[in-house]
C-alpha cells in the first residue's frame, strides 16, 4: 500500500471547513504530492457536523480509507465522529480555550496539541483566521514546509489584497511556532515528503465545466442545486472568454428550455442539475429527442427520493435516466468513472449529441462532484480534444436534402437514422420542428406510415451508434481471474485501490468499470467466463445489476451501499471477500 497520510478538519457548517480543507489540499498538491479529498457536510448554512478529509501520498491515491493521522477538531463532536478512524499516535489539534472544548478528553495513546487558535488568530489580525492557525500547527506536526502553505494562501486570498495574504501567513506561523515552543517533546512521527512533480487539483464538477469549454459549449443554463451548482460557478467568468454565456434560470424547467432554444439556434448547449431537477426537465427531454436537438444534460446524483439527503452520495437515478419520460425516447447515458473522465466524457457527450442529434445524459454523482483529486496536466490535453458537429449541411450541399419545391428536410428518413442539420441562416435551410409527430420537413402529421418511419428513424440512430462507437468498459485487475467485479460511475477508483487489499489476501478478481450505460457493451461473454459476478453500486435496489442481468440472462451477486457515504477501499475489499466467500446474493454495505 502507498505510504499515505490522512488529515481532516471538522466542525459546524459555517466554520470555514471547506475553504480550510481546500487550502491544505492545494498546498499538498503544490508540494508535488497526490491528493484525494472527501467531504461530509450537512444541507444547511450554519450548524450541523461538517468535515473535510484529505488523503495524500507521493503515489497516486484514488479513494478514502478508515484512518486519520492528524485531526483538527473545532468541536467535541468532531472527535466523537472520527474516533473509530483515529489510532495510536494520531495527532488531535484543538483550542482548549474555547468553552465547548475545555473538557474534551483526548485518549492517552494519541498526541494532544491544545493550541489557542482564536487568540493567536487575533494576534495576527482577526479571529476569522483561527483555522489558518490550525493549518500552521498541522505543518509543524507533520514537518511540512510552511512555504507550500504560503503559496496556497496567496491563491486563496490574493484577490483580497496583499495585506490579507500577509495576515494569513502570519496566522499560520503563529500556529507553527506555538507547537514548536510548547510541545518540543511531543511524539510527532509524521514527515510529509515533497517532490518536484506538477499536478492539477480539481473536482468532478469543475472537470465537467472545463470539458464543456474544451468541447466548444457556448451556452449554459442552470438553476443552483446541490451538488451540481459548481458546474455553473466554474463556467461563470470562464466561458465568456471563449464566446459563451451562462444564464441562471428561475427553475430547472426554464433552464432546460433555455438550453434547448440555444441548441436549436446552433450553439453547443448544456444544462446541469441533480435528481429533483431531472424530474422537472423530463417533459422537455421528450421534446429535445422528438425534435432531434443535440443537448447535453448533466445529472449530478444525490440521495433521494424527494429532497432526500442533498449532501450525501447515491447512484439512485439510473432507472430515471434510462427510462424516464412518456413514450419511447432514444437517448445516450454516459457515466464518468473518475474526475478526469468527467472532462473527457463531457467532450464525448457533446460529440455524441451532435453526431446523432440526440439528448445525452451525463451521469455523475456527489462523491465525484465534490472530490478534489490530483492529476498530471497531460490528463487534460487540450490538443487531444476532437470536435465532431455531425451531419451539418451548408449552401453547397443542402440541395441534396430538399424536396422538389425546395423545402428542407430536417427529419429526412436515412439509412443510419441521422438526418441533415442546417444551422439558422443557412440559405435554403429554413424549417420548423415540433413536439408533435412530424414528416420529413417537420410538419405535424398523423399519417400512420410516416409515424412508423419517424419512430424507426429515431431509434435507428442508437443502433448506428452501437456499430460506429466504442462502448467498451474499462478493465483492471487480473484478466484471467475467475471472479468478475462490475461497477459504474465513481466506484472505479475505490475498486482499483481495493485490488491492493485483495492481492494481500490472495484474492484475484477482474474488474469491469462501465462508463457507457446506454448504449452499453454486451457483457455476456465476460459473464459466462466467470465463476462469480458481483456488481458494486451506490443504491439500494441494484439498478445496474438489474440492467446487466437483463442483458446477459445471468444472475449476479450484489454489493449495494446506500447510507449516503461513498465506498472506502478497505471496506469494499472486505465486502468483496465476504460476498465471494458466501452463498448470499446481496451484501448491504
Amino acid at each position: 500500500m502507498p505510504a499515505d497520510f490522512n488529515w481532516a478538519i471538522g466542525g459546524e457548517a459555517g466554520d470555514g471547513i471547506d475553504s480550510t480543507g481546500k487550502i491544505f489540499a492545494q498546498a499538498l498538491s503544490r508540494a508535488g504530492r497526490h491528493v484525494f479529498t472527501s467531504k461530509d457536510f450537512a444541507s444547511r448554512i450554519r450548524g450541523g457536523y461538517t468535515a473535510y478529509k484529505v488523503r495524500t501520498s507521493t503515489e497516486k491515491v484514488r479513494s478514502v480509507v478508515d484512518r486519520l493521522d492528524v485531526l483538527v477538531a473545532l468541536t467535541p463532536r468532531t472527535i466523537e465522529e472520527n474516533m473509530d478512524e483515529l489510532h495510536d499516535g494520531s495527532v488531535i489539534i484543538y483550542d482548549g480555550d474555547r468553552t465547548t472544548m475545555a473538557d474534551v478528553d483526548i485518549p492517552e495513546n494519541m498526541v494532544d496539541l491544545d493550541v489557542p487558535l482564536k487568540a493567536l488568530a487575533e494576534d495576527a489580525g482577526g479571529a476569522i483566521m483561527r483555522n489558518v492557525v490550525a493549518l500552521g500547527a498541522a505543518c509543524e506536526a507533520t514537518s511540512f514546509d510552511i512555504e507550500h502553505l504560503d503559496s496556497s494562501l496567496k491563491k486563496r486570498f490574493g484577490d483580497k489584497g496583499q495585506a490579507i495574504v500577509e495576515n494569513n501567513k502570519q496566522a499560520a506561523r503563529l500556529g507553527q511556532e506555538y507547537v514548536q515552543e510548547n510541545y518540543p517533546d511531543a511524539d510527532l512521527d509524521y514527515e510529509l515528503e515533497t517532490t518536484d512533480n506538477d499536478y492539477v487539483l480539481l473536482n468532478g464538477d469543475e472537470a465537467i465545466g472545463m470539458g464543456a469549454i474544451a468541447a466548444g459549449c457556448k451556452y449554459y443554463a442552470g438553476y443552483p442545486i446541490t451538488p451540481a451548482t459548481d458546474v455553473m460557478t466554474y463556467l461563470k467568468g470562464r466561458i465568456e472568454h471563449f464566446g459563451g454565456h451562462v444564464v441562471q434560470a428561475e427553475d430547472e424547467l426554464a433552464a432546460i428550455n433555455l438550453a434547448l432554444g440555444a441548441a436549436r439556434a446552433g450553439a453547443r448547449s448544456m444544462t446541469a442539475t441533480s435528481g429533483p431537477g431531472i424530474d422537472l426537465m423530463t417533459e422537455t427531454f421528450g421534446l429535445v429527442a422528438t425534435s432531434e436537438t443535440p443537448l447535453v444534460i448533466v445529472d449530478v446524483m444525490r440521495s433521494g427520493p424527494s429532497t432526500g439527503m442533498p449532501t450525501k452520495q447515491e447512484q439512485g437515478d439510473l432507472n430515471m435516466l434510462l427510462y424516464g419520460g412518456h413514450g419511447e425516447i432514444p437517448r445516450f447515458v454516459l457515466a464518468p468513472t473518475t474526475v478526469n473522465e468527467c472532462f473527457w466524457k463531457t467532450v464525448e457527450a457533446f460529440n455524441l449529441a451532435e453526431k446523432y442529434q440526440t439528448p445525452v445524459y451525463l451521469a455523475a454523482d456527489l462523491a465525484m462532484a465534490v472530490t478534489e483529486q490530483t492529476f498530471e496536466p497531460e490528463a487534460f490535453d487540450m490538443d487531444a480534444v476532437e470536435i465532431d458537429r455531425g451531419k451539418v449541411v451548408d449552401e453547397d450541399t443542402i440541395e441534396d436534402h430538399q424536396t422538389e419545391s425546395g423545402g428542407f428536410k430536417p427529419h429526412e428518413i436515412t439509412d443510419d437514422g441521422v438526418s441533415p442539420r442546417a444551422f439558422p441562416g443557412t440559405a435554403g435551410g429554413a424549417h420548423m420542428s415540433t413536439g408533435l409527430e412530424h414528416d420529413e420537413q417537420g410538419r405535424r402529421t398523423e399519417d400512420t406510415e410516416m409515424r412508423v418511419k419517424q419512430v424507426d428513424k429515431r431509434n435507428r440512430k442508437v443502433e448506428t451508434a452501437k456499430e460506429r462507437e466504442d462502448f467498451s468498459p474499462r478493465e483492471f485487475g487480473d484478466p484471467d481471474a475467475d471472479n468478475l467485479i462490475v461497477t459504474w460511475g465513481s466506484n472505479e477508483g475505490t475498486l482499483v485501490e481495493a485490488l491492493e487489499y485483495l492481492d494481500d489476501d490472495d484474492v484475484d478478481v477482474r474488474i469491469l468499470s462501465c462508463p457507457y450505460i446506454f448504449p452499453r457493451a454486451d457483457l455476456t461473454e465476460e459473464f459466462e467466463a466467470a465463476d462469480q459476478v458481483v456488481v458494486v453500486e451506490c443504491n439500494a435496489t441494484g439498478q445496474f445489476a438489474d440492467v446487466v442481468e437483463h442483458d446477459t440472462l445471468q444472475r449476479v451477486k450484489r454489493i449495494n451501499k446506500y447510507d449516503g457515504v461513498q465506498f472506502k477501499a478497505d471496506e469494499l475489499a472486505n465486502d468483496i471477500k465476504e460476498t465471494l466467500a458466501g452463498e448470499g446474493q446481496e451484501v448491504e454495505a
